[in-house]
């Protein structure tokens, strides 16, 4: 009967500290790291294809663009906010494909925040990555969810080959391999 007993305390124990683990924000974020996937790409049937490209950006590290001027370009679009836990915990990843991606890919970062929430975030975490506030509707494309983080990648041909809700692993040899493949194209 001791053992038994023993046996349920430490699993109730190990619960209490994963909860613990996961309501610490610190921990939770580097949690959802260790559980993001490399995002599902589309079946080619089920590409949605882009509509327009008039979107205007106004930049808040970067100058300001109209999403045209990506046109006939890789472009990777993310939706994200400094507050949003999922969206910090897949940031390190997406920083280290901006890297490597930076001038072969059109990174588009898209926030309702303002430059004065966002520079400390970036500065505590070494991000440089290029970030921009709506200034007219997103692309009817990317309205489907009001959620986020929410990313899409887009080839040349403006397929929209990766739509994905949620922290995600962008930093995976599957994407780069895709990216690779979309640029050489």
């Amino acid at each position: 009967m001791n053992k038994l007993f023993s046996k349920k305390v430490l699993s109730n124990v190990l619960f209490v500290i994963a909860i613990g683990l996961l309501l610490y924000p610190p921990t939770r974020e580097w949690g959802m790291r260790q559980i993001a996937f490399a995002p599902t790409i589309e079946n080619t049937e089920n590409v949605e294809t882009l509509k327009s490209y008039n979107w205007d950006l106004k930049g808040l590290n970067i100058e300001s663009v109209n999403f045209n001027e990506f046109e006939n370009k890789v472009i990777f679009v993310n939706f994200w906010a400094t507050w949003c836990p999922p969206c910090r915990a897949e940031m390190p990843m997406i920083q280290k494909l901006y890297n490597d991606y930076r001038d072969k890919v059109a990174f588009v970062f898209v926030t309702n925040e303002d430059w004065n929430t966002v520079k400390p975030f970036f500065d505590k975490n070494g991000y440089d990555l290029p970030v921009y506030n709506s200034l007219s509707s997103p692309l009817t494309n990317f309205t489907e969810t009001n959620s986020i983080p929410a990313s899409y990648l887009i080839d040349k041909k403006g397929n929209i080959l990766i739509s994905k809700v949620g922290a995600a692993d962008w930093n995976s040899t599957k994407i780069r391999n895709l990216l690779d493949d979309l640029i050489s194209k």
